[in-house]
């Protein structure tokens, strides 16, 4: 079967890549003139299965306020005259409850447990190299209301199979030795072993790489603009490339165009809960190999994500939710360097940060679509908020499953519109 798949991210790439096993033909189409070039671009870096807590969850609405008009706060909602911003806001609002929190963890712990393990097998079949670590993920936490309140999401995780302990100050310290300069401000940590980090853009254009050598053929430079349609079947995607106007046809369609997803699934009179949650990083070389971290590491209270990645280190995070603007808010980078070089003076060139911005695709409950939707040949994988590098691989290949007909080998509820 030909199948068109929109977006050449992380979770576009490897759904072309479990797709073509399958033995379909497979093309790619993405506006940018490569993959990897947005989302996927220059994110936190982990493959964090025991970052499952949603942002919906009973603390959520009290910080929200708090944040309100903080410039540089961890989540940041930016009110606008948008109708989906608000409709987003009061879904996450009904999300906030424990028995729904508990429920989504489940469900993107599943999800992560599964997708790690393609991830392994993909890295085995392949010999894909990515600046990954396999170290594990440490969670630490300089507040105490903090750490309270990981108490219970740690244990929902470990009922379901991923082993996220919790471990004092001084056995963090001992785990990740580069934390010993901030070992007074540490109240207590979680550490889960089966944990990985790695380079999400290495990876996924490597992994392009090996799609191309299998066959899947990639448009890049085009933007998809709407569908043609027939009733409950897509006829075919109209795209701009180079300023002329095309059709692409195929059998079948994936979106996977991240927080675009929901832009171009309103044409089809599809609503997607996905609204746009602007994250930010810092890239910045090692300084002392000695003083940085190699343990993967997640700073809860500021919802910031450290990953090594070689000779580099990443530091990831924040929301904005502030409509489809990519404009890149120095107060914020700012921020992410000031706490990093508070809790590792020297560990990097902190001065010589590279700033980056992007737009993490986040429904309200942070679980993504994966499925067919009611159009017979249009089928979703998109969604995933910060998640997406953790969850591509099993997306992918339970999304493939789902095209052959066969159910998929993890218990989520997979859904379409």
């Amino acid at each position: 079967m030909r199948i068109l798949v929109m977006g050449a991210g992380v979770v576009g790439i490897t759904t072309a890549w479990y797709l073509q096993k399958q033995g379909h033909e497979v093309t790619v189409v993405d506006r940018q003139n490569h993959s990897a070039l947005e989302t996927s671009y220059a994110n936190g870096g982990q493959i964090s299965v025991s970052h499952a807590e949603p942002w919906a969850n009973p603390s959520a609405p009290a910080k929200i306020l708090k944040w309100l008009f903080k410039p540089d706060a961890p989540l940041l909602y930016r009110p606008k005259a948008d109708l989906y911003q608000w409709r987003w806001g009061l879904s996450f609002l009904t999300q906030c409850t424990s028995a729904k929190a508990a429920h989504n963890i489940r469900q993107m712990v599943n999800l992560g447990t599964y997708s790690r393990c393609q991830l392994q097998a993909l890295r085995a079949e392949t010999g894909i190299e990515y600046d990954h670590l396999e170290k594990g993920i440490l969670h630490f936490y300089t507040n105490e209301a903090e750490f309270d309140g990981a108490q219970e999401p740690a244990r929902i995780m470990r009922d379901l199979g991923c082993d996220r302990q919790v471990i004092d100050a001084d056995r963090a310290v001992e785990l990740e030795p580069a934390l010993a300069p901030a070992r007074d401000r540490i109240v207590g940590a979680t550490y889960t072993a089966d944990d990985e980090s790695g380079d999400a853009r290495k990876f996924t254009q490597a992994l392009a790489e090996r799609c191309q050598q299998a066959g899947v053929e990639f448009i890049y430079g085009t933007e998809v603009l709407d569908f043609e349609r027939a009733g409950d079947r897509i006829l075919g995607v109209r795209v701009l490339q180079e300023g002329r106007h095309q059709t692409l046809r195929s059998d079948s369609y994936v979106l996977s165009l991240g927080s675009f997803s929901a832009v171009l699934a309103r044409k089809l009179g599809m609503f997607l809960n996905i609204y746009p949650a602007k994250g930010y990083s810092i890239t910045v070389p090692v300084k002392n190999p000695e003083a940085a971290f190699n343990v993967s590491l997640t700073d809860d209270e500021y919802k910031l994500v450290y990953s090594r990645l070689g000779d580099r280190m990443r530091v990831a995070g924040t929301a904005e939710l502030n409509g489809y603007t990519r404009t890149l808010n120095e107060t914020r980078c700012r921020a992410i360097v000031r706490r990093a070089a508070e809790m590792m003076p020297e560990a990097g060139y902190w001065d010589q940060a590279e700033f980056w911005t992007g737009l993490r695709p986040t429904t309200p409950s942070n679980v993504p679509y994966i499925g067919k939707s009611h159009f017979t040949n249009l089928y979703l994988n998109t969604g995933h908020g910060t998640l997406g590098w953790t969850h591509s691989c099993g997306s992918a290949a339970a999304l493939a499953d789902i095209v052959e007909g066969r159910r998929p080998g993890v218990e989520f509820t997979f859904s379409g519109v």
